[in-house]
């Protein structure tokens, strides 16, 4: 098992993908922070919550990081190569538990540079203006943290919905319409259902209010008595079990589906 995760960790980081989606996620990161940053007035970085805003705005790195996953297993259908994975390691359901180990690896780094860019410019941002920091090394540690491990559980995630729809481009727009579109939509008809929902659960775990955007923009999406309904993300834990929970039941409708079929 650890030589196919190795092998799997070998091809994401030869293939350029890989690293265009990591660039694309550190630029456009670095592009919404500091715009956010330099939108709030010189003492709105001094706002707990305001420099919050901006130190969280890692979603699109989890999401480009659920893309990677993605590519990582269809990529193989789509390029005639999943032939020879599979002759090289017979045992599929193994196979499929490497691409998303190896992909969770390299999904951490996503999260790991969204967390870095984004906290360095909220930080900077707000040396910049005089005001002390008034957010703990703690709460900054706590969400950098959730968005390691929100990425890499998509990417995760991303293996297992890519090894179910093996068209890398249906594959692909379908996890960006579910993240960008659907999960909005549900949480507009149903708000307690908003929690549970596996990319906005990611970002909460990176510390994104609920009904935040990858962007940080708030649309607010509830009318009437729904408005009135009070949500709360899942604590810390409970998130990291729902991801690993979709992680967990997707590839084993893989590994007893898609997988196991004929791949000639």
């Amino acid at each position: 098992m650890s030589r196919l995760i190795r092998v799997e960790l070998v091809k994401l980081r030869t293939i350029r993908t890989t690293y265009g989606l990591l660039a694309a996620a550190a630029l456009l990161t670095a592009l919404l922070a500091g715009g956010k940053a330099s939108m709030a007035d010189r003492g709105g970085l001094a706002s707990p919550a305001t420099l919050t805003s901006v130190v969280t705005l890692t979603g699109w790195a989890m999401l480009f990081a659920m893309v990677m996953g993605v590519i990582a297993a269809s990529g193989e259908f789509r390029h005639s190569t999943a032939t020879f994975t599979y002759l090289a390691g017979p045992r599929r359901g193994q196979v499929l538990g490497a691409k998303a180990a190896a992909a969770a690896v390299v999904g951490a780094i996503f999260g790991l540079t969204g967390a870095v860019v984004a906290t360095g410019i909220g930080l900077g941002s707000a040396a910049g203006t005089g005001h002390p920091i008034r957010l703990s090394a703690a709460t900054l540690a706590r969400y950098d943290l959730g968005a390691v491990l929100g990425a890499a559980l998509l990417a995760a995630l991303g293996v297992a919905v890519g090894s179910v729809i093996r068209s890398e481009l249906a594959a692909v727009v379908g996890i960006l319409v579910w993240s960008l579109l659907v999960e909005p939509i549900i949480a507009a008809l149903s708000p307690t259902a908003e929690p549970y929902l596996p990319y906005t659960a990611a970002t909460a775990l990176a510390g994104a209010s609920l009904g935040a955007g990858p962007g940080g923009l708030h649309i607010n999406v509830h009318h009437g008595a729904a408005a009135t309904v009070a949500v709360e993300p899942l604590p810390f834990a409970a998130a990291t079990g729902l991801l690993g929970a979709f992680v967990v039941v997707i590839s084993i409708i893989a590994a007893y589906s898609s997988v196991p079929a004929d791949i000639t």
